[in-house]
């Protein structure tokens, strides 16, 4: 009897969590944790509010994780990576030279993660689970919200 393809949900599911545990072992190894890294590239983008950080990271929490930004940014606040404003926080000269830093050694990590891919075939699979999501109900206001998690952190 022939073998049967395993599911897309195995796949979604094995990929996701190997993303997950290949991110946070990599971001480790430099002394932030991956919440930390999604602040960090929010706040690449300019000046940011709690509510607006914790909007912008809502899309990578895992269920029950209702951590609020706060929590996570002592450490980059005691790094002397981010400071408070009256506004809320935004990264310090030596927050973004960090940032860039670490921008890097991400970008290798998503070469890795593609290698073999081509750009189309990218592109095309980005397209299909955008379309499957689609057809399992996911709305445009959910869309809004997924962007300002995406250029949080775009994973691979």
């Amino acid at each position: 009897m022939a073998e049967q393809p395993r599911p897309i949900g195995f796949w979604l599911r094995l990929v996701d969590r190997l993303l997950e545990e290949r991110f946070a072992e990599v971001l480790e190894e430099h002394g932030v944790t991956r919440r930390q890294w999604q602040l960090l590239s929010v706040l690449a983008g300019g000046e940011a509010s709690v509510e607006q950080l914790d909007a912008a990271v809502a899309p990578f929490r895992s269920e029950g994780d209702e951590d609020s930004a706060v929590e996570h940014l002592t450490e980059l606040i005691e790094s002397g990576w981010v400071a408070a404003t009256a506004v809320g926080y935004e990264l310090t000269p030596r927050g973004l030279l960090a940032f860039e830093k670490l921008s890097e050694v991400v970008s290798e990590l998503r070469g890795s993660v593609g290698a073999g891919v081509s750009g189309d075939e990218y592109a095309q699979t980005l397209e299909i689970l955008e379309r499957m999501a689609r057809n399992l109900g996911w709305q445009e206001e959910a869309q809004a919200q997924d962007k300002a998690g995406d250029e949080a952190q775009d994973e691979a």
